[in-house]
């Protein structure tokens, strides 16, 4: 995954460059020896694996292929991917030409070779669909994703936005749709005199037709949802994934307001509210915007009042399950928004980096920062990474009037506002070479520099093109200048509002941060404005499963034999998750759009510490956050572990970090006060001192044993010889008994780590063995009660001897297990399962359903089954 000194492209990045970025030859039939193709050798509609290679013999239709990563294979035509671009030079060439073809045909030399300079080398990398499409086709958009107006509320409506989706979706794009214009659920449809299935069940419908378009085709169909804070399905919107099937191919945010911001704060009740379907306009006035119906003077209906605090802890139980929903403060948001006085931002895209108006686009690009390091200087190369960003805002612009627009709509706004997001990759690496821990106190005022600067280059370009070419048509200097984004801007840096005033500006937003995670990859440098996920990882793709070093990294280890990195090589999780938001809040500050930043968080993350996370972004200015808890999802596209391990492996603990050293607290004290809020780390609470506090790596074996509500994989981890920690993954994320698998763990986590006194292992045996519940799986030796009791037969086998927790690191887990602990034979039909009826006479007992998790476990007609999901233990 490196880019050497003649930018040819290595192994998972050559990969990503030819499936995605290079032009391809759609008719493979063209296929010679010779070639170099991708040649799918896993033909899997969710997995599937690719690989790279040279096609050394063809009979007919089929061909022998040999793989860069060694051997052969035999295949078809129809399996390869055949491209006309082998080498990024010859990409490069294609685009920049292309985006100097709309330049006045004086200028178009001059430009082709300025797009070429930054082009090489990777110093800028274009979005995914500029990449694919420039010069290459006519039909192909140039524009990574779309937000679409709000649906009508009414069938034709929903339907018309469908096909809108459908076809941007199609040609490569993603979409962002607000709900809120959708009448509630059990509302009342006069027209077919009956009531709406409400907002949430549409959303299923758009999630399900994206799913059919990532079946259909190569490429992952991408869809954010939303809705306002204030619709009455507000509730079911936030707790929609956690019932398996109904959302399953969207990303879902929640827009908030600053009203109830406030009334979170102050602990007050908060209206659910909807327009009046059976006011006069309403199937033509009513568009999503509760504010302009509300202003008209139009009639609205309050559906139900609740206390904004539970609202608040419902979204935050959610995100910290299940990493959903997002928040986005949609009304800080506009007030910051240079489009604020003519078009509204509704919804973001899909990653979350752009919010959009109705028909607005993504038009992007990122710097690829760590190209601008002055080794002499150990310094940012500040005059060429200005020369960069100056001519990247150009080539940006011109993406608006080169690309094809399939809806007149579109056209019409972003020819209107040319809005265009300019962003970077490779912040990581770059301040691993100047040795700044990212999240320190110098870092948050290294970044308020790195981005001041950038942002100011880029206006100044911005403004430059527009003496040469006009201001987009809705500028108005005036108000244009009052938004909240600008009025910092001025104030930082005069020079920007005087050209402004002077020359007008021609993009209503130049900035961007968007995640850049298959670019970043391609060119192997850090992706966005992310730390490293890790040094060394494993990835999941429609490429296939590819295990990654990070070559900055793997450089130092090849020079520093033995040693540990030093404490600025900082991946995603050795952060704590306050600093992912500080740093975002940092770099918010000079980005005009929005971001897509993670903060990750460990496994053992609380609720409360992400309401705190949560509560902190809206305090530090960000438009939005989002939380990641590790392994709060089955699956990762990024892991530490590859899949062998993942099989018989629960989450492991994440190493607990220090706080870095402060640096001088003026230069900290100023960005405190501009951004209104302490980005400084503070101390972590201290533990008592018996409390025994984790170190960073821990090692220990993983069981796996059957249990009453399915395969439960058992963690325990040794400290100092003796059992100190247990995880346990059992049941679907985001299901009681998943919730409550892992508080058992977390207790007994605690418990073995607390204090020395007496036989804490057996201590803990005593209590849990034997406990039993509705059902047992198993006979004998073998048989479980519950999952305590699985815990319990674990714990045993464990603490034995050291000899066998020895053997057990290098043996299969289950192996090793006696019969006691051992996975048990295949569950037992419910008629031969000793426990399924012992309840049969209390009709009212619910127990937790093994198909669903839920709660709903409860006798009808003499048989257990599930209100939730209809499972039942007689079938």
């Amino acid at each position: 995954m490196v880019t050497t000194r003649n930018n040819r492209l290595e192994g998972l990045s050559e990969k990503i460059f030819l499936d995605r970025y290079a032009w391809k030859n759609a008719d493979t039939n063209e296929t010679k020896v010779g070639d170099v193709v991708l040649v799918l050798t896993k033909d899997d509609p969710k997995f599937p694996t690719k690989e790279v290679g040279e096609v050394i013999a063809r009979r007919g239709s089929d061909v022998t292929v040999k793989l860069r990563s060694g051997g052969t294979i035999e295949s078809s035509v129809e399996k390869l991917t055949l491209t006309v671009e082998k080498t990024p030079e010859e990409m490069w060439d294609r685009l920049a030409g292309a985006m100097a073809s709309v330049e006045k045909e004086e200028k178009r030399k001059e430009w082709t070779e300025r797009f070429r300079y930054i082009l090489d080398d990777w110093k800028l990398v274009p979005g995914g669909r500029i990449a694919a499409g420039a010069g290459a086709s006519e039909e192909l958009t140039l524009f990574n994703c779309y937000v679409i107006p709000s649906p009508k509320d009414s069938r034709g409506g929903i339907m018309e936005t469908l096909t809108e989706m459908t076809e941007i979706m199609a040609r490569g794009g993603g979409v962002g749709i607000n709900l809120s214009s959708l009448r509630p659920r059990r509302a009342i449809v006069a027209g077919v005199n009956g009531s709406s299935s409400g907002a949430v069940s549409w959303g299923g419908l758009f999630s399900y037709t994206t799913g059919l378009i990532e079946q259909g085709g190569s490429r992952r169909g991408a869809l954010m949802l939303m809705i306002n804070d204030w619709h009455p399905d507000l509730l079911d919107f936030i707790t929609v994934k956690q019932t398996m099937g109904q959302v399953t191919n969207a990303n879902l945010s929640v827009c908030v307001s600053n009203g109830f911001m406030k009334a979170v704060k102050e602990d007050l009740d908060w209206e659910l509210v909807f327009p009046d379907t059976k006011a006069t306009g309403y199937d033509q006035l009513w568009d999503g915007d509760l504010e302009k119906w509300r202003s008209n003077g139009h009639p609205v209906i309050p559906y139900k009042t609740v206390r904004a605090r539970d609202v608040w802890h419902t979204i935050i139980e959610s995100a910290w399950k299940s990493a959903e929903p997002g928040v986005v403060f949609m009304e800080y948001y506009n007030q910051m928004s240079n489009s604020w006085y003519f078009n509204p931002i509704i919804c973001t895209n899909p990653c979350g980096e752009q919010g959009l108006p109705a028909w607005g686009v993504c038009n992007l690009s990122a710097i690829n920062l760590s190209k601008f390091y002055d080794e002499g200087k150990d310094d940012v190369d500040w005059n060429e990474l200005g020369r960069v960003t100056r001519w990247s805002v150009r080539f940006l612009d011109n993406v608006i009037d080169k690309t094809p627009y399939h809806f007149p709509e579109n056209e019409a706004n972003q020819q209107n506002e040319r809005r265009v997001g300019l962003g970077t990759m490779g912040l990581a690496e770059l301040m691993i070479k100047l040795g700044i821990r990212y999240g320190s106190p110098e870092s948050l005022s290294f970044l308020d520099k790195l981005y001041g600067f950038i942002a100011r280059e880029s206006y100044l370009a911005s403004s430059e093109i527009a003496s040469e070419k006009g201001s987009f048509p809705a500028f108005e200097a005036e108000p244009y200048l009052q938004s909240g984004f600008m009025q910092n801007m001025v104030e930082e840096y005069p020079e920007v509002g005087d050209a402004i005033m002077k020359s007008g500006v021609r993009n209503v937003t130049v900035l961007t941060q968007a995640p850049t995670g298959s670019t970043g990859t391609m060119v192997g440098t850090s992706t966005g404005i992310e730390p490293y996920f890790a040094f060394e990882y494993f990835r999941q793709s429609r490429l296939g499963f590819d295990k990654q070093l990070v070559p900055i990294a793997q450089e130092w280890i090849d020079a520093h034999p033995g040693q540990e990195l030093p404490d600025y090589y900082v991946t995603s999780m050795s952060l704590s998750a306050k600093d992912h938001i500080r740093v975002q809040a940092a770099i918010q500050r000079w980005v005009d759009s929005s971001i897509s930043k993670t903060a990750n968080a460990p496994n053992d993350f609380t609720v409360e510490e992400t309401k705190e996370l949560y509560e902190l972004a809206f305090d530090l200015g960000c438009k939005g956050v989002t939380i990641y808890r590790d392994g709060s999802r089955d699956v990762q596209v990024l892991s530490t572990s590859s899949k062998d391990e993942k099989k018989d492996e629960a989450a492991a603990a994440v190493a607990e970090t220090a706080t870095a050293a402060a640096v001088e607290t003026t230069t900290v004290g100023e960005l405190n006060a501009t951004l209104n809020a302490d980005v400084t780390p503070q101390q972590e609470q201290v533990f008592d001192k018996e409390y025994k506090r984790r170190p960073q790596v821990l090692r220990g074996a993983t069981y796996k044993v059957n249990t009453p509500f399915g395969m439960a994989y058992i963690t325990i981890n040794d400290m100092n010889g003796t059992p100190s920690e247990i995880f346990l993954n059992v049941g679907k994320a985001g299901s009681d008994v998943f919730a409550m698998a892992e508080a058992l763990g977390r207790v007994c986590s605690l418990f073995l780590r607390y204090g020395d006194h007496g036989n804490k292992v057996k201590l803990l045996v005593k209590h849990l063995k034997g406990i039993g519940g509705s059902g047992a799986i198993g006979f004998g030796a073998n048989r479980v009660e519950s999952i305590a009791d699985a815990v319990a037969k674990a714990l045993e086998t464990h603490a034995e001897t050291a000899e066998e927790a020895a053997a057990l690191y290098a043996e299969p887990a289950a192996a090793a297990l006696p019969a006691a602990a051992a996975p048990a034979a295949p569950a037992l039909a419910a008629g031969n399962d000793a426990g399924a009826h012992a309840h049969a006479g209390q009709s009212s007992s619910r127990d937790l359903c093994t198909s669903c998790g839920s709660a709903s476990l409860i006798n009808i007609e003499g048989c257990k089954t599930c209100s939730n999901c209809g499972y039942s233990r007689c079938n």
